[in-house]
């Protein structure tokens, strides 16, 4: 490369990358230039050739990285080589392939440009990465593989990669069961499973320990799918781990399995469970095996102060869908326990059974998940709320949870008394609830149907112009009828 060249490579935009070209324009190693580990590094290298490819001459724009190439591309060495792969000349850029043959290191950005958009280009990189793929180098690829998977014409490397993977042995794919991205982790799993190279003990410990939906959905039904004399011989190791994973998604499959375990019996313990989809789960393995779901739940909610009583039993109970049932639910909205409360609303609600008189005293719960499933439970019939005391809700002594249910109770009556509520506290200190009284400001329309013309609506308009603008404060207002 000219020492000119050099000189006007465009100033580190920040990442580090333009000082990577110069350091290999000068002949520094490869890997000690990138400016991050990984697929990063490679398609930072990539993109950032091309962009200090361009300096200024005068008015001009033009190349900078001429990089004429000899008769031998090989003779560049790789650092320069590797600069020539990511250069704006497609012509450069096949030449370069060419001449890689000779540098495993430059393997990655012959990945990258197996997806070029010059077909040259791209068909003598595919060329080259197919000679060159093994099992131990399509492992140490795979993540940019995939990555550039993503791209236009970048299918041609994951299909490669499987191709390699599927003969590769399975000690090869350890490593990327523990990659951390999950994309490569999803592929090595969807390889394992499709090759059989994994038992099922070893499938549900993946699906319990992963952090990917994907990835465990795919693992817990692979090892939930092997044929049924498993479970008499495994069922601590292939279900346990299913049982007591933090994913619903996958404690729910092992709650469904222990029907086809023999073991239905097991599935009461998660009736109460913290998540809906096991509960469901749960009642569904229960009645198969012959139990009444209701009546466990309706044992643990008529003795409030017993050791079984949680969250999760008030709810399945509501869940059960009998509204003769729900008899036990209303003392538990005064039990000392805040998520018993809030399921019992919770559960009331969802049983359509919601009676205001009763439900107000929990609006000024000191347990924020109560206030939110009371204003939720009230929300349908807010007009019909004191609005006198809604506001008192909002004063600046009670706590925040309760300024907003109340206020969002009041956004839900509507009209004048709405806005009158958003505008009284357009100023308040509390952020959250500022940003909901705004935004409750911006959306306000006058009600259909209304007299129009209201005088109050026209002040407390007023006093939002900083937030209205003229334009919309004039378009309030004609809608109110004011100002015609």
């Amino acid at each position: 490369m000219r020492e000119d060249v050099r000189e006007d490579v465009r100033e580190d935009s920040g990442d580090g990358t333009a000082a990577a070209v110069r350091r290999l324009a000068q002949g520094a190693p490869l890997k000690s230039a990138l400016v991050a580990d990984g697929p990063e590094g490679w398609l930072a290298l990539d993109a950032g050739v091309r962009e200090a490819a361009w300096h200024r001459r005068g008015s001009r724009r033009e190349w900078g990285l001429a990089l004429p190439l000899p008769a031998d591309p090989a003779r560049l060495g790789e650092s320069r080589l590797a600069l020539a792969l990511c250069h704006p000349d497609g012509r450069i850029r096949e030449a370069a392939v060419r001449g890689a043959r000779e540098y495993p290191g430059l393997l990655p950005l012959v990945v990258i440009r197996c997806a070029d958009w010059a077909e040259p280009v791209r068909e003598y990189a595919r060329e080259l990465l197919r000679e060159a793929l093994d099992a131990e180098t399509a492992v140490a690829l795979a993540p940019l593989v995939l990555r550039v998977g993503l791209r236009d014409k970048g299918g041609f490397g994951v299909d490669l990669l499987g191709e390699v993977l599927r003969r590769a042995p399975r000690e090869r794919l350890a490593a990327l069961f523990a990659d951390p991205d999950r994309t490569v982790r999803r592929f090595a799993y969807r390889s394992a499973v499709e090759r059989r190279l994994l038992g099922p003990v070893e499938l549900a410990g993946a699906a319990a320990r992963d952090e990917d939906t994907v990835v465990q959905d795919l693992c817990a039904t692979a090892a939930l799918a092997a044929p049924g004399d498993a479970y008499e011989y495994e069922y601590e190791e292939v279900l346990a781990p299913l049982l007591t994973a933090r994913n619903p998604r996958v404690r729910s499959a092992g709650v469904t399995a222990l029907r086809r375990a023999g073991r239905p019996e097991r599935a009461e313990s998660f009736l109460d469970d913290r998540s809906a989809l096991v509960r469901a789960c749960a009642r569904y393995v229960v009645r198969q095996g012959g139990g009444d779901p209701a009546v466990w739940y309706r044992e643990r909610c008529t003795d409030p102060d017993g050791p079984g009583l949680s969250p999760g039993a008030v709810i399945g109970l509501a869940e059960c869908g009998d509204r003769a049932e729900a008899g036990p639910l209303w003392p538990l909205l005064t039990h000392p326990v805040a998520g018993v409360r809030a399921r019992a609303v919770g559960g009331l609600r969802a049983l359509g059974l919601v009676d205001r008189e009763r439900l107000w005293p929990l609006l000024g719960d000191p347990a924020p998940g109560v206030v939110r499933e009371t204003a939720l439970a009230l929300l349908p019939s807010a007009r019909e709320l004191p609005v006198g005391r809604l506001l008192e809700h909002t004063g600046s002594e009670r706590p925040r949870h309760i300024r907003i249910a109340a206020f969002r109770l009041l956004d839900a009556y509507g009209g004048v008394v709405a806005l009158r509520a958003a505008v009284g506290l357009l100023a308040d200190p509390d952020e959250e609830l500022r940003v909901r009284v705004e935004r409750s400001v911006r959306r306000w329309r006058a009600p259909a149907g209304g007299a129009g013309g209201d005088a109050e609506v026209g002040e407390l308009l007023d006093r939002c112009r900083g937030l209205l603008g003229e334009q919309v404060l004039r378009r309030r207002k004609w809608e109110a009828g004011l100002g015609r």
